[in-house]
């Protein structure tokens, strides 16, 4: 089945990373889905922690995120705490006890979703260039690599990553977000048994089981496909400089 834009079900919009150079950070990244789905994570960190927020044990791991436009409300705070939850298993925080990693989420698009303030393409170009800016940074210990998609169910068609017109059409049919972790550090090919999701937020109508199970099985692929554009940006990245992060834009399809 081919849908209006030309894709197959299990093909994502274009993938573009870019990572930036932003200043009074350690690190930032830019992830797109095609033109209309965008955002920018920056990283700082380790670095000193307020007392108050202290961990004796391992670093404190903190998540912000800005709207387009407006200021951050109640559900900007609770997309925060659930980006953390997707990218928390991906780092080892001991190393770097009592002090602060600090990451920031600036959305560059709007959101789509006329029942949330975020869609869900919108969510997991989020969590994407998170992992990339936690890359780009270097000085956080990581035991994986999240990359996520989203998926959406219209009548009996499922397809990933749709777009804001596809989303408008989706209401209470099903849709959701999967991340999948990694286990290979980039740079290595991963087979089957080395990505496990780690976080979903799938919605539907139906409640069905199978429908989770469907919509988890149609995303892996397109998550391994966010991973290798992943490595190959890095691996770009770093031949073209070694010593300094840079802002050359990368594109994978």
């Amino acid at each position: 089945m081919i849908r209006r834009d030309g894709r197959h079900l299990d093909e994502a919009r274009p993938l573009k990373i870019s990572l930036d150079g932003l200043a009074r950070v350690d690190a930032s990244a830019r992830f797109s889905f095609g033109t209309s789905t965008a955002a920018l994570a920056s990283v700082s960190g380790p670095i000193e922690v307020r007392l108050a927020s202290e961990n004796p044990s391992q670093a404190t791991f903190d998540v912000s995120i800005r709207p387009l436009s407006s200021i951050p409300g109640i559900e900007s705070k609770s997309l925060a705490s659930m980006i953390r939850a997707a990218l928390l298993p991906s780092l080892i925080l001991t190393t770097n006890p009592r002090t602060l990693i600090q990451l920031v989420i600036q959305a560059l698009t709007p959101s789509y979703d006329a029942h949330s303030k975020w869609d869900n393409g919108l969510v997991t170009a989020m969590i994407n260039a998170s992992t990339m800016a936690l890359l780009n940074a270097g000085s956080i210990p990581m035991r994986g690599v999240v990359c996520a998609v989203a998926v959406a169910r219209v009548d009996n068609a499922f397809f990933v990553d749709p777009s804001p017109e596809e989303s408008a059409k989706v209401a209470g049919s099903g849709s959701g977000c999967f991340a999948f972790m990694f286990g290979h550090s980039v740079g290595r090919t991963p087979n089957e048994a080395d990505f496990t999701c780690v976080w979903s937020n799938w919605r539907g109508s139906s409640g069905d089981e199978d429908d989770v199970i469907t919509a988890r099985n149609l995303a892996k692929g397109s998550a391994r496909r966010v991973w290798e554009a992943m490595k190959s940006s890095v691996g770009e990245e770093f031949k073209t400089n070694p010593d300094e992060p840079g802002d050359k834009e990368m594109g994978a399809s």
